[in-house]
């Protein structure tokens, strides 16, 4: 549901609530800036905040665009901040925005366009009512602590994706079968919009920080300084725990890959007992097959079958015995000959 507020900021008189924003710009008139945070407006309610800002059609437009990234933009009269805001949940990482809109003696806070979580700029005006002194030095200080806020809420994200990624490893170490690869992908993919968004907003301070926008004063670029060291420490994050997903990979496959061998390892074991069996059996099945039909007999002399016979069997006990150890000592010898290459 839309919500819109509007607020006056005055040295010396701090931070109040007005009904409207015309009483907030009658207000405005006496001395001071006003801040409008809109959540989920609609298209025509910041159209009708816009035109009475002069804020440039294009960057209205940049806020219902899903599909932009972080960035600052200059206008006349104005400087728009597109930030990003994230919601960690079951492995999938939701990308919001925050919209900001700096101007000589304005801020309007655009955020939850499309649906989405309403930020907690409760806490935002908590800050401001303890550092009144601060903010009430321009609307480019309480963008300093909005940007604040914004930034250090990454960590609820940033917290249990880093735990997501631990678990990922202790899993695979422990049961490397019953690992999905799958959950790899999900914290990979979710690591790299992560990322994305970071690069794009540490530049965004960069620009910041060396007064690219005219509506940030250089008593204020010491506070945004600050917030860059955090989304330093954020990539710095991101870019450790990518390598680390890689390795992961490379590990999960290699474990896959070292039981498969093993396995492959005790088929081709059973096979070759079979193919000895077999190689044994063989000239023996064909003797059996001979003596069975009475060639031997015919061979020897039918009255001679006691002692014919038990030649017989010796001959193919001693056979079986020259055939088992001929083999053996081939398999012995192509053994030492892998061990040696």
């Amino acid at each position: 549901m839309s919500e819109c507020r509007y607020f006056h900021v005055e040295a010396g008189k701090g931070m109040r609530q007005v009904g409207s924003l015309e009483e907030a710009l009658a207000a405005r008139g006496n001395g001071g800036y006003i801040w409008v945070d809109m959540f989920d407006p609609a298209r025509p309610e910041l159209d009708a905040v816009a035109g009475r800002l002069g804020i440039h059609p294009l960057a209205v437009e940049d806020c219902f665009d899903s599909n932009q990234v972080p960035k600052v933009e200059d206008y006349p009269g104005h400087t728009f901040i597109l930030f990003n805001r994230y919601s960690y949940r079951d492995r999938e990482l939701t990308v919001g925005e925050v919209d900001l809109f700096l101007g000589k003696d304005f801020l309007v806070s655009v955020s939850g366009i499309g649906g989405g979580e309403r930020p907690t700029f409760e806490k935002i005006e908590a800050i401001a009512a303890r550092a009144v002194a601060t903010v009430e030095r321009g609307p480019d200080f309480l963008l300093h602590v909005i940007l604040d806020v914004t930034v250090d809420g990454k960590v609820e994200a940033i917290e249990p994706l880093e735990d997501d990624i631990e678990a990922a490893e202790e899993g695979i170490l422990r049961d490397v079968t019953g690992f999905r690869l799958d959950s790899l992908v999900q914290l990979r993919r979710a690591l790299l919009s992560l990322r994305k968004s970071l690069f794009h907003e540490r530049e965004i301070l960069v620009k910041i920080c060396r007064r690219d926008s005219p509506f940030v004063s250089e008593e204020a670029i010491y506070h945004f300084r600050d917030i860059y060291d955090h989304l330093a420490k954020f990539f710095e994050f991101t870019e450790m725990n990518r390598d680390l997903l890689a390795n992961l990979t490379e590990m999960y496959l290699s474990l896959i890959n070292n039981r498969m061998a093993r396995v492959a390892n005790r088929t081709n074991k059973s096979v070759r007992r079979l193919t000895l069996i077999t190689t044994i059996f063989m000239p023996l099945s064909l003797l059996a097959g001979i003596g069975g039909m009475s060639e031997w007999s015919m061979m020897t002399g039918p009255d001679n079958w006691r002692f014919a016979y038990p030649a017989f069997g010796v001959a193919m006990v001693a056979i079986g015995a020259a055939s088992y150890l001929l083999l053996k000592r081939v398999e012995r010898r192509e053994g030492n000959h892998r061990d040696r290459s």
